[in-house]
């Protein structure tokens, strides 16, 4: 029908923000846009990560391939990932993927000189950028500040050394997990639960308490004052139809009524602290604009390529 619009306009509401992790709502869309927005927090958000190292002197247990590959899953701060060029796409270079516009230099020098095992940690990279440095755990819960102690890369006993210099470069998860900024990204359809009134003022005490039970999850309660079954935290829901299917048992179909909200999600975003969940969170949104764009732009050439038929590609070069 010409003139109709199936335009929506989402709406975000934050309930639980946290450097590394954020819990938010996510109404009037469906679920194609959650689950493009949940991979591409996963896969498309791009970080920094170690990508390129030369070991100069190692006399560890540790293999060269075993420690550069530990290197390259330290998270790095990376705010200013989104900024940088993709070592693939620098002309500064020509691709080398070693500038101060694709990549980040580090360095490590260590070597045990006592008796006492020597941990080498991620404090020991040394970096070229300030704003580019290993991810400092130490403010986390449960982790003992006093210590100050970085991810471990390897352990030296007496006379073992270790130097090494690294490049850190611009990726994304798509190309290998280390990139990715995102821990754990999950979304579930907020449930709607109706609980039948007059039917359950058919069931005697001893009949609640056994629904209430039937579900794994602490969804349902007795309320003290009315006795009457109550719908405590509908977000425990776990979609396992449990109650339902106790209703059922009881002669009792329809006593609760549950569905899903197919315009409505709650997310959990996870950040391994390469960048903060807040910002993880704007810049999947930030991506998933500009890859939306290059559909758009993508669906103008062909409907020029339509108008104008050869002339149109060949003004593109094609």
């Amino acid at each position: 029908m010409e003139g109709v619009s199936y335009q929506r306009f989402p709406r975000v509401k934050i309930r639980e923000l946290k450097d590394d992790y954020v819990k938010f709502e996510l109404r009037d869309t469906d679920a194609s846009i959650a689950n493009a927005l949940r991979r591409v927090m996963i896969a498309e958000v791009p970080t920094i990560a170690i990508d390129l190292v030369e070991i100069e002197v190692n006399s560890s247990v540790l293999n060269d391939e075993f420690i550069a590959h530990r290197l390259g899953l330290i998270p790095l701060t990376s705010e200013r990932a989104m900024s940088m060029r993709f070592s693939r796409d620098c002309d500064a270079c020509d691709g080398d993927g070693q500038c101060e516009y694709c990549s980040v230099e580090f360095h490590l020098r260590a070597k045990c000189i006592t008796d006492q095992t020597l941990d080498v940690t991620s404090k020991d990279l040394y970096s070229s950028d300030h704003t580019v440095v290993p991810v400092d755990f130490s403010d986390s819960a449960g982790y003992d500040s006093s210590e100050q102690k970085g991810i471990i890369i390897v352990k030296l006993r007496r006379g073992q050394e270790l130097r090494l210099r690294a490049i850190a470069r611009k990726g994304i998860g798509k190309d290998h997990a280390k990139w990715s900024p995102a821990a754990t990204v999950t979304f579930m359809y907020e449930p709607d639960i109706h609980i039948n009134e007059d039917l359950m003022e058919t069931l005697t005490l001893e009949e609640k308490q056994s629904l209430v039970e039937s579900s794994p999850t602490k969804v349902f309660d007795i309320d003290p004052n009315t006795q009457q079954v109550v719908v405590v935290d509908p977000e425990a829901y776990t979609y396992d139809d449990e109650v339902i299917k106790k209703a059922i048992a009881m002669g009792k179909p329809g006593l609760v009524d549950i569905h899903a909200k197919e315009d409505s999600f709650i997310f959990t975003v996870e950040s391994t602290g390469a960048i903060k969940a807040s910002q993880l969170v704007l810049n999947a949104i930030e991506v998933l604009k500009q890859k939306l764009d290059a559909v758009r732009l993508s669906e103008d050439t062909v409907e020029a390529d339509d108008q104008f038929g050869e002339l149109g590609a060949h003004m593109r070069g094609g």
